[in-house]
């Protein structure tokens, strides 16, 4: 007799499981044509951008960083380099980042990553009782509050995210 076999989930749904953390998991259709992985998500799960997070793998001074910063924005490099104490922030080479944290772009999860990498959040999340991120795989997110995030990926807050305007103008200053 055959055993059932069982779905483990991700790397990031197992963490948050063996963690104790209360989480809700949202699956969607994911639409390869779709020009951005977060927005996507956004808009399927009816949520708001600005509470929907992109996990970006960065690199510090030669030392790679995952940033959590809302879809709704951008990613500020100079900012990044601060939060760590670094000089000089540049986006990871994608091939990089995912041999190192054992994900997919677009599936990039801060949680379960095959190495730990300096994490840092975005301020804003600490404004919403929960956010969402990618849980491991393209059309599959996490929600669950800031605070159990920050403290499973040992992030530091700090302001990395700039807002882009709902008009699409860019930004000043």
């Amino acid at each position: 007799m055959a055993k059932k076999r069982q779905s483990a989930g991700t790397p990031a749904t197992v963490a948050l499981t063996t963690a104790g953390v209360t989480f809700t998991t949202h699956a969607y259709e994911h639409d390869p044509s779709h020009p951005s992985y977060g927005e996507e998500a956004a808009e399927a799960m009816g949520v708001s951008p600005d509470r929907v997070f992109k996990t970006l793998v960065a690199e510090v001074d030669g030392k790679l960083t995952v940033a959590v910063v809302p879809v709704a924005g951008q990613l500020d490099l100079k900012a990044l380099a601060a939060a760590v104490g670094g000089k000089k922030a540049t986006m990871a080479d994608p091939t990089l980042a995912e041999r190192t944290t054992g994900y997919v772009r677009g599936g990039i999860s801060p949680l379960g990553q095959r190495k730990k990498l300096p994490t840092v959040l975005d301020a804003s999340a600490a404004t919403h009782p929960t956010i969402c991120v990618s849980a491991g795989r393209r059309g599959l997110e996490i929600e669950l509050s800031p605070t159990d995030l920050a403290t499973l990926t040992e992030a530091n807050l700090a302001p990395i995210g700039r807002v882009q305007p709902l008009d699409g103008r860019p930004l000043l200053g």
